[in-house]
C-alpha cells in the first residue's frame, strides 16, 4: 500500500464527529461482551471455525479465486440460519440473561446465606457415607425448560430433610434437589445430560446431569459421588472435584454473593481499561475496521487518477511510432471503501490495434477498454479519445 493510499485510509479518523466516537465506543463494548460470552460457552471453537472460513473467503476474493469465492458466498448466504442452528442453546441462554438483567438487585439470593452451613455439612456427611446426591442452586436464569419431572416440595432447607431425600431407599434419590430461597422447591428432578465426554471421562450419569445444566444455565450444581466419596461442582460449563469442605463453602458463598444486589460504586475510567486487554484490543480493532467500511466507507466519492495507455494486437508488419496521449485522466465514482485499497497501477487503457490495416488510427476510451475494479464506475475521461501513429515495418507509411 502506497503512502498516499495509507493516508486516505486514515483520513476518516481525523474527521470523527462526537456521534461517531459514541458509536464506536458503544459498538466496542458490545463486541467485547460478545467475545467474552463466546469464551464462556462451548461456542468458542465453532466461532473460531467460522472466523477462519471468513479469512479464507477474503483471501479467495483478494487472489481472484472465483470458484472458491462463489462457494463461500453460498455458505454466507445462509450464514444467519447456520448461526441460529449451531448456537441455538447459547442464544437462548444469552436472551434469558438479557431478560433477567433488569431485575438484578431485586431478587433474593438462592438459598440464603444462613443455609450455607447446612449445605456444606449435609454434602460432607453424604460424601463421607458414600451416598450419591445432586443439589441445584438456581442462578438468575429460569430453569423450567431444562428441568423435567420431579415433585414439588416447598420444605425448609434442613440437614435431616436433605439426607432423607437422598437416602438410597427413597424413590427419588437418583434425581436432583433444587434449593431456592432457603427452601427445597423440588426433588427427584431430571436434568439434561452433557455430551462433554472429555470432562466426564471419570464420572457417571449424576455428574453428566450436573454439567449438562451448568452448560445451559448459570446455576450452581453440587454433586456427591457414591463411588469415590468426593464432592464436585459444575458451573459455567466446567466440572471440578473439590479437595475439602472449606473449598465447597467458599464456592457457595461466592455464588450467593454474586447474586446479591451490587452496591453502587464510583466508576473509574482507568479501571475499565484493566484486565482482558487482548479481548478489548481485538474488539476495538474489529469495530474500527467495520466502522471504516460501513460508515465513511459507504459515503459516495469521486477521485481522478492518471491512467496509462497500452497498445495491443498491433500487426507484426507494423511499428508503433506514437501514442497521443500516453496518459489520460480518468474520474471514478463509488463508495469510499472501494478506494481504500485501490492500486492505481492496476488502472490501464487498452487499445486494440488489430484494425490498423484498415486505416483506423483514432480510438474512443470507454469503460470496456479501461480496466478498473467492478466496484467503481467510470464517470469521465480526458481526453476521451486516443490517436496512434504507425508505419509499415519496411519503411512505407
Amino acid at each position: 500500500m502506497s503512502s498516499r493510499a495509507f493516508q486516505q485510509l486514515l483520513a476518516p479518523f481525523f474527521e470523527l464527529r462526537p456521534t461517531d466516537a459514541i458509536d464506536i465506543a458503544v459498538a466496542t463494548l458490545l463486541a467485547y461482551a460478545l467475545i467474552a460470552w463466546i469464551r464462556r460457552t462451548q461456542a468458542a471453537q465453532v466461532a473460531a471455525g467460522i472466523m477462519i472460513l471468513g479469512i479464507f473467503y477474503l483471501a479467495a476474493r483478494a487472489l481472484d479465486l472465483q470458484l472458491v469465492a462463489w462457494m463461500f458466498q453460498g455458505f454466507f448466504a445462509i450464514f444467519l440460519v447456520v448461526v441460529v442452528v449451531i448456537f441455538q442453546e447459547e442464544l437462548r441462554q444469552l436472551f434469558e440473561s438479557l431478560a433477567t438483567w433488569r431485575f438484578r438487585g431485586r431478587r433474593a439470593p438462592s438459598p440464603t446465606l444462613g443455609s450455607l452451613d447446612i449445605l456444606v455439612q449435609t454434602l460432607t456427611e453424604l460424601a463421607r457415607d458414600r451416598v450419591g446426591a445432586l443439589v441445584v442452586l438456581p442462578g438468575r436464569q429460569p430453569l423450567s425448560r431444562h428441568v423435567q419431572g420431579g415433585i414439588d416440595l416447598g420444605g425448609h432447607l434442613s440437614l435431616p430433610l436433605l439426607k432423607s431425600l437422598f437416602d438410597p431407599h427413597s424413590p427419588g434419590h437418583d434425581g436432583a434437589v433444587i434449593v431456592e430461597d432457603g427452601r427445597i422447591t423440588r426433588f427427584a428432578a431430571h436434568l439434561p445430560l452433557s455430551k462433554d465426554f472429555r470432562q466426564l471421562a471419570r464420572f457417571g450419569t449424576r455428574h453428566g446431569a450436573a454439567l449438562g445444566l451448568a452448560e445451559r444455565s448459570d446455576a450452581l450444581c453440587l454433586v456427591v459421588s457414591e463411588e469415590r466419596g468426593t464432592i464436585s461442582v459444575a458451573q459455567n460449563s466446567t466440572l471440578i472435584t473439590l479437595e475439602s469442605p472449606t473449598q465447597l463453602g467458599q464456592i457457595i458463598a461466592n455464588f450467593l454473593e454474586a447474586r446479591q444486589p451490587v452496591p453502587e460504586r464510583k466508576v473509574r475510567p482507568l479501571g475499565l481499561l484493566r484486565g482482558n486487554l487482548v479481548e478489548k484490543a481485538v474488539s476495538l480493532v474489529l469495530v474500527l475496521g467495520l466502522w471504516l467500511l460501513l460508515v465513511p466507507g459507504a459515503r459516495p466519492r469521486q477521485q481522478e487518477f492518471p491512467v496509462p495507455v497500452r497498445v495491443i494486437n498491433l500487426p507484426e508488419d507494423y511499428v508503433l511510432e506514437q501514442v497521443a496521449p500516453e496518459v489520460v485522466q480518468a474520474v471514478f465514482a463509488g463508495p469510499s471503501r472501494a478506494f481504500y485499497l485501490l492500486d492505481a497501477n492496476q488502472l490501464e487503457v487498452t487499445i486494440d490495434a488489430s484494425l490498423v490495416r484498415l486505416g483506423r488510427r483514432t480510438y474512443r476510451i470507454t469503460s470496456d477498454n479501461l480496466s478498473h475494479p467492478q466496484t467503481l464506475s467510470l464517470e469521465s475521461v480526458q481526453p476521451a479519445t486516443v490517436r496512434i501513429a504507425t508505419r509499415k515495418a519496411n519503411g512505407a507509411s
